[in-house]
């Protein structure tokens, strides 16, 4: 897929070529959505406003740069702009206990995921995270991003990144560690981001 002809067609006022870029991202979208929100019906909303957005801003993209870590920006800063509007509401309650995502027929893989132990325990542990944390371990290990491609989403340098995801990765473990997760899980979830970090994947399984 030719994004840059994609998006010039786009601008051009091709609506086909916008919907395709739609189609190939939707699924990434969602699945970073419901990462961030822990809920599938604010997920799909947060992903349709992403593309909404997406398109009314179009003409602001660099076609130097990737189109879907721009696209991921603008979904991620709109995920962390409804996390803080229901921070003191009764909706975060009920994202922490993971209820709403077990009702809502969902997308694709990432609900279908977090129907087993392992992922809904890890889904709770991200929940328990600040969100500028769970945003660049989400990034970084589910989205598979560059750190590059993570620092033009987070607007933060190299050595800051690097702190940030490993003090990310420290929380979740100890989230993960005083929650309902088994030891074997909590080692898995190491392992796993040790491969990542090796150069060997992402976490798509969990």
């Amino acid at each position: 897929m030719d994004e840059g002809a994609l998006v010039t067609r786009a601008l051009a006022g091709d609506q086909q070529a916008f919907a395709a870029l739609v189609e190939a991202y939707q699924v990434p979208v969602y699945n970073l959505s419901y990462r961030m929100l822990g809920n599938a019906a604010e997920a799909e909303d947060a992903a349709q406003e992403a593309f909404v957005r997406a398109y009314l801003q179009l003409k602001t993209y660099d076609p130097a740069k990737r189109f879907s870590s721009w696209l991921f920006s603008i979904a991620a800063h709109y995920c962390i702009d409804q996390l803080r509007r229901r921070r003191f509401s009764w909706s975060t309650l009920e994202s922490l206990t993971g209820r709403d995502s077990q009702d809502h027929g969902a997308l694709d893989p990432e609900d279908r995921a977090l129907n087993n132990e392992e992922g809904r325990e890890l889904q709770r542990a991200l929940m328990l995270l600040p969100e500028n944390y769970r945003l660049v371990l989400i990034l970084r290990y589910w989205q598979d991003l560059s750190y590059e491609e993570i620092m033009a989403v987070t607007r933060i340098s190299e050595s800051a990144l690097k702190t940030r995801l490993h003090r990310a990765r420290e929380m979740l473990a100890e989230k993960m560690r005083g929650g309902r997760a088994t030891p074997a899980m909590t080692q898995g979830l190491v392992q796993a981001v040790n491969r990542k970090e090796e150069g060997d994947g992402v976490l798509s399984k969990c």
